[in-house]
């Protein structure tokens, strides 16, 4: 900036010195401006003007701002871009200040650290995440992760080790989704990590390692827990999810510069607690994310999500990700959602008193961070009134889970009654207004309040005195900022001024005056309202102080109201769409009856949902293969049953009849086509990569939902593959999972002739004429048939089009008929009916067909139409013209079969 800088800017430049890897907002009177490379990036980022401003011999530095009182909406937008934000307030009275104002910066914003409600989304956690990486023991490296939120005063911390612990770092982080993300300079993994964070939209902060601390990471928790081990956290031991902790702690104590006390405990869980449910399960099943949009519409969130409370709304969202596999908790979850379902009139009561109840974990988290205004203090005394009552109706419900929640439930009374008698029912928006202390609390303020009330008693009477005593109709008394209180009197009135008024100003058609007794009044008045304010804001001070003493009191009464909510939700969504309690055990069976897919039947408008049964195990139904056309419904079987497994551990009833889930360990899925341009990886190559994935990390408890494998390569690369990996996952005995396989290559049939636990299902379809009529129905056996082009009518591409097709696909079929007889992976030749008998051309041509094709020419037909195809003279023919001929005279034979009418398969 050049050495000749006025007093405001050399200020700017210190303090900037001091904070510059944030875009500091600088206050000057109603704005906050910021200059040189800050005032570039916000410009844009903010869409703002960029100006500039003169430093000196001529040289200018960039410069923009943004309005004082809206600056939340701007601030929003830095963070969301991914910059930190400083903000450097005026810290003194400019009235009282001798020269510059002084000027410090009294919070540092970042995507992980905001406590505001308008910047956060109140159903969602938002997490502060460090990533610690240490040399392990054996394979790989030993990772440790912590993850705060420090708008709700939640810490948690975990440990992954062996040569997975890298992916399951990885699947954590897609969990969690923090809005940053720390590693310590020079990390190794810290441009995997980048990409890995990137991909749900959050942003990775390099810190810098600081040897020069006084205490080890472990001592530094317990100072902040004031505990003498951290055997209580269960984390001794854990030394780098321990110092993934500590690096949390200091860089909230170096961004919030008021302190973290809302961060009173910390919890240490294992990924072997939960179902593992990846980024791509979440993606796939669309669990919290529409594969559409991004948006919450249409998803698993979007259908169970009845909650009423934000807290209810974060614990939802977390238990969607993380469901339970012990049957026993999964059990006790259950117990309460039916103890709900059967008594509505409770259920309708306890619902009702949620809704009086606002966001406690973020309010006292506001408290402890010094952020809390009068309006927060009064929803936390809101909300803490809500509770005895919220604990009365939830020991009603008829279930050991509920009594046993609020059995020692402390609904923080003593806080409840200080608030009550302190704050105003009705505070002001801003510290900035008087107005937030109830009359009573405090006898100097009250006698304060009667002072300045008196002096405005007695000012408000003063126009009437003054206008009898002195014979001045028009005389008025007013005020402004400026000069204060004042009598004005118009020019053709001056003769009539008393002469103990004093001149105070000027103006072109009247005088302003005071009076002696005027200004002690005013006096009177000013002060009282200058000591009001602060007494004020003193005494709010304290409150938010000693609200933020009892934050974990507070944060555990919170999550009994965070539980209670999430499982009336379950119980009121069970009551309106009909689900049923489902069975959760621990062997490896799942078998559903009428089960149905929880979002589609909901979005269906024009036709009516078909249930469908599904039977797996381990042990006879291990592998089902599901063929059908495209839009028949084989995708959403697939989903269905794996988000009715979901929904079992989570705690929620179900949409089927009945259902028996066997817990199911990780839920693996491979869907549809996607590319991911960001690692220059193919469809194929993003196919192969989930494949590959399932294959090596799978278990005889996992559930398995492959919907196409290899359809982005050559058909018989991609029908090779599809028969490998259903071979591998049957054979494996390291493997062995529960897998549902959906496929458009048919000779996958084949496999259940071989392998004892394979089994084919279809959906079933009517045909008519050359039209199809989807059934929605899942039944036993294979097909041959995709309907590709009968799905393509529907859809609406031109008849020529479609005709067109017809004609090349005849020709495709035959000539990959007639040249694959020797590369089918299923046993070549004909069956074994037919192989007794060669002694005709049409047969000869039969022989060199795979058996899918024998299937294709000669499945499901009257013998005698058999017979009459296989007498047909064909001598005089080509192998193709053959099987033409075999084709047509099929055709007319299923034709005749059925009288021209609906064909179902």
């Amino acid at each position: 900036m050049g050495e000749n800088l006025t007093p405001m800017l050399s200020q700017y430049r210190g303090i900037k010195r001091q904070h510059e890897d944030v875009i500091l907002l600088f206050r000057l009177g109603d704005f906050y401006e910021m200059f040189g490379e800050d005032a570039k990036v916000a410009s844009h980022v903010l869409e703002l003007v960029l100006t500039s401003r003169e430093v000196g011999k001529g040289r200018r530095i960039p410069m923009c701002g943004i309005p004082y009182h809206a600056a939340e909406r701007y601030i929003a937008r830095l963070l969301a871009a991914g910059h930190k934000a400083g903000i450097c307030e005026q810290v003194e009275d400019p009235r009282q200040a001798k020269g510059l104002v002084r000027r410090e910066v009294i919070r540092i914003l970042t995507p992980g650290t905001v406590v505001e409600d308008h910047l956060l989304d109140s159903k969602a956690n938002n997490y502060l995440v460090a990533v610690v990486s240490l040399p392990g023991q054996g394979a790989g490296d030993r990772w440790g992760l912590a993850a705060a939120d420090s708008s709700t005063g939640e810490m948690v911390v975990t440990e992954f080790a062996g040569d997975r612990a890298w992916d399951e770092l990885r699947d954590e982080l897609g969990r969690l989704q923090p809005a940053e993300v720390l590693v310590k300079e020079g990390e190794g993994a810290k441009s995997e990590l980048e990409l890995v964070v990137r991909s749900f939209g959050g942003v990775v902060t390099a810190r810098e390692e600081d040897v020069s601390l006084a205490h080890t990471p472990a001592e530094l928790l317990m100072r902040h827990f004031g505990v003498a081990s951290l055997k209580g956290f269960g984390c001794e031991g854990m030394s780098a999810a321990v110092e993934a902790a500590a690096a949390v702690i200091v860089y909230l104590r170096e961004t919030q510069l008021s302190g973290v006390e809302q961060i009173r405990g910390l919890r240490t869980y294992s990924r072997q607690q939960f179902m593992v449910v990846d980024a791509t399960t979440r993606r796939n099943l669309e669990l919290l994310a529409s594969l559409r949009d991004g948006s919450r519409l249409n998803t698993l969130l979007w259908v169970l999500d009845q909650t009423v409370t934000p807290m209810g709304g974060r614990m939802l969202r977390q238990w969607l990700t993380a469901p339970l596999v012990d049957p026993e908790a999964i059990a006790g979850r259950l117990d309460a959602v039916e103890a709900f379902v059967a008594d509505a009139t409770l259920r309708a009561r306890l619902r009702d008193e949620l809704r009086a109840i606002r966001d406690l974990e973020r309010l006292v988290s506001r408290a402890a961070a010094g952020a809390a205004t009068g309006r927060d203090l009064a929803g936390l005394r809101d909300s803490l009134r809500a509770l005895p009552r919220f604990a009365e109706s939830v020991a009603r419900g008829k279930s050991d889970t509920l009594r046993g929640m609020v059995r020692n439930f402390d609904p923080v009374a003593d806080v409840c009654e200080l608030l009550e008698r302190a704050v105003e029912e009705s505070p002001p928006a801003t510290l900035r207004e008087p107005g937030i202390i109830r009359a009573g609390y405090s006898g100097e303020l009250d006698e304060l309040r009667r002072a300045r009330t008196e002096g405005k008693e007695w000012i408000a009477g003063l126009q009437e005195r003054e206008r009898e005593r002195s014979g001045i109709k028009s005389l008025k008394v007013g005020y402004n900022q400026v000069f204060g209180y004042y009598i004005e009197v118009t020019r053709p009135n001056l003769h009539l001024v008393p002469d103990d008024y004093q001149r105070r100003q000027t103006m072109a058609n009247a005088e302003r005056f005071v009076t002696p007794e005027l200004k002690e009044y005013e006096d009177k008045v000013l002060g009282a309202e200058e000591r009001i304010l602060a007494l004020e804001q003193e005494l709010f001070g304290e409150l938010r102080a000693r609200a933020a003493a009892e934050a974990e009191r507070v944060q555990r009464a919170a999550e009994v109201v965070a539980r209670a909510d999430v499982l009336s939700c379950f119980a009121e969504v069970a009551a309106r769409n009909r689900y049923a309690r489902p069975t959760v055990t621990d062997d490896d069976r799942i078998e559903i009856h009428g089960g149905r897919h929880p979002v589609v039947e909901l979005t269906l408008r024009d036709e009516r949902f078909v249930p469908n049964d599904a039977l797996l195990d381990c042990s006879q139904d291990q592998v089902l293969i599901i063929t059908g056309p495209n839009m028949a419904g084989k995708s959403t079987y697939l989903r269905q049953v794996a988000l009715i497994a979901l929904m079992a551990q989570v705690g929620s009833f179900v949409p089927a009849e009945s259902a028996t889930i066997g817990v199911v360990d990780r839920i693996f899925t491979r869907v549809g086509a996607s590319d991911d341009l960001a690692t220059g990886q193919s469809t194929f190559m993003v196919e192969m990569t989930e494949t590959a994935n399932i294959l090596h990390h799978a278990t005889r408890r996992s559930l398995i939902v492959l919907d196409e494998i290899g359809r982005g390569t050559s058909t018989f690369d991609g029908l090779s593959l599809a028969w490998a990996v259903a071979e591998h996952i049957h054979n494996s005995p390291r493997l062995g999972a529960k897998t549902l396989f959906a496929t458009h290559y048919h000779h996958l049939n084949e496999l259940s002739e071989s392998l004892p636990r394979v089994k084919n299902y279809r959906i079933a379809v009517k045909e008519v004429g050359d039209r199809i009529v989807f059934l929605r129905q899942i039944v036993p056996g294979g097909t041959d048939r995709s309907y590709g082009i009968q799905v393509a009518r529907l859809a609406g591409l031109p008849l020529e089009v479609i005709e067109r097709a017809k004609q090349v696909l005849w020709s495709l079929e035959q000539s990959n008929l007639l040249g694959a007889a020797e590369k089918s992976p299923a046993t070549a030749g004909p069956s074994a009916s037919l192989r007794a008998d060669s002694g005709t051309p049409a047969l000869q041509v039969e022989r060199r067909l795979p058996a899918a094709g024998q299937t294709a020419l000669f499945g499901d037909l009257p013998n005698p139409v058999v017979q009459e195809l296989r007498a047909m003279d064909v001598n005089n023919l080509t192998p193709l013209q053959a099987l033409a001929k075999l084709a047509e005279l099929r055709e007319r034979a299923l034709r005749q079969a059925d009288g021209g009418g609906e064909k179902e398969e």
